[in-house]
């Protein structure tokens, strides 16, 4: 049903489901019609990264699906649940805004439907942020969520793998798009769609969407799309809801350097340095900027929560004395995923840059 019909919500030009199944009647009919449909999965306080993955599904697909849920079961309870930007009205203009034209015909494709559950709706057992006092079905990727992001956050990744599906199952989609921001929630999505056999989607049309600042518009004459506006023009920062955290001088002066901490690692590591070397090279990088910033009239509090280099396969930590051409030579056939988390102020920031051919981990432009 759309906004138009449903008290409480924004209008929108756009129709908006709030239960599975409204959405369900109107995904029979694109069965029935022989429609693809390509989903994006938010938790709202849209940009341009989320711009960015709206765009690819409306060039690939006949029909394109956001949904917009804060889903309580990633976050622990000293987690930012409650104060976590919801900007509906803002969100309906952003997704307004999208449009794609169909290379050689008369079509244009915007987006074609909200998804937009409430928390019972999502979690019909009930939900609580305490994991031991949590009833009902549970998804947990076993193995795979402890390391990176999972050593900081230890359940997160189970409340990831657990509402992802559960919007999978509600959504039906034909082809679904993450950003390569989130890369080992990406890479665990996509083994999880390998090992529950996952019809909608496979595992050949979970795709990731590379990171990068350059914009490549659609090539009317061919079927060329790509989108790029994952980071900052400016300042390169990963695109994030979270930013809206940051205060204008912690942006300016403080956010970047996570991002200038990797490539430093990235240098070191493509001239042949060892991983230990690779890290505690942009480790220092970081804490200079963290002394200079603490010297400032008005202080700006920063801080690295980690730096590591891990295995896309296993997400194990790469052994310190590796090097890349060590790496290539012992056979292994995929890249190193160097990645980091840094605070600043009260804002947790995370990036990543991959190590070698992008391509092996399924991040195709």
């Amino acid at each position: 049903m759309s906004s138009n019909s449903v008290a409480g919500l924004p209008l929108s030009s756009i129709p908006i489901f709030q239960t599975v199944a409204s959405y369900r009647e109107w995904r029979r009919r694109a069965y029935d019609e022989k429609k693809s449909v390509g989903f994006v999965a938010t938790m709202g306080a849209l940009h341009d990264g989320h711009a960015s993955l709206v765009r690819r599904s409306l060039a690939e697909n006949d029909l394109t699906v956001v949904s917009i849920f804060v889903n309580p079961a990633q976050f622990a309870p000293h987690e930012d649940l409650a104060t976590y930007p919801r900007t509906l009205p803002h969100d309906l203009d952003v997704l307004s805004s999208l449009s794609h034209s169909v290379p050689g015909s008369s079509i244009t494709r915007s987006p074609s439907a909200l998804f937009l559950p409430t928390v019972n709706e999502m979690y019909p057992s009930g939900i609580t942020q305490d994991k031991l006092a949590q009833k009902g079905t549970f998804v947990e990727v076993k193995g795979y969520g402890h390391q990176m992001e999972g050593s900081r956050r230890p359940d997160f990744f189970r409340g990831v793998a657990t509402v992802v599906t559960k919007l999978f199952n509600a959504i039906e989609p034909s082809r679904t798009y993450f950003g390569q921001k989130d890369i080992q929630q990406a890479l665990l999505l996509r083994r999880m769609v390998r090992d529950l056999l996952l019809s909608h989607p496979t595992l050949e049309n979970l795709f990731i969407v590379p990171t990068k600042r350059s914009v490549v518009l659609s090539n009317l004459l061919s079927r060329a799309h790509v989108f790029y506006v994952c980071r900052d023009a400016k300042s390169s920062l990963a695109l994030s809801s979270r930013n809206a955290y940051l205060t204008p001088s912690e942006r300016e002066l403080a956010a970047p350097t996570l991002y200038a901490a990797l490539q430093a690692a990235k240098t070191c590591w493509e001239s042949g340095s060892s991983k230990a070397e690779v890290i505690a090279n942009a480790y220092n990088l970081v804490e200079r900027k963290a002394q200079e910033l603490s010297s400032l009239e008005t202080r700006i509090d920063m801080r690295l929560d980690y730096l590591e280099m891990n295995d896309p396969e296993t997400f194990e930590v790469v052994p310190g004395e590796e090097t890349r051409s060590a790496w290539e030579l012992e056979g292994h056939n995929r890249p190193v995923i160097l990645s980091g988390a840094m605070w600043v102020g009260r804002t947790r920031l995370i990036d990543n840059v991959v190590l070698g051919d992008v391509a092996r981990l399924g991040i195709i432009a």
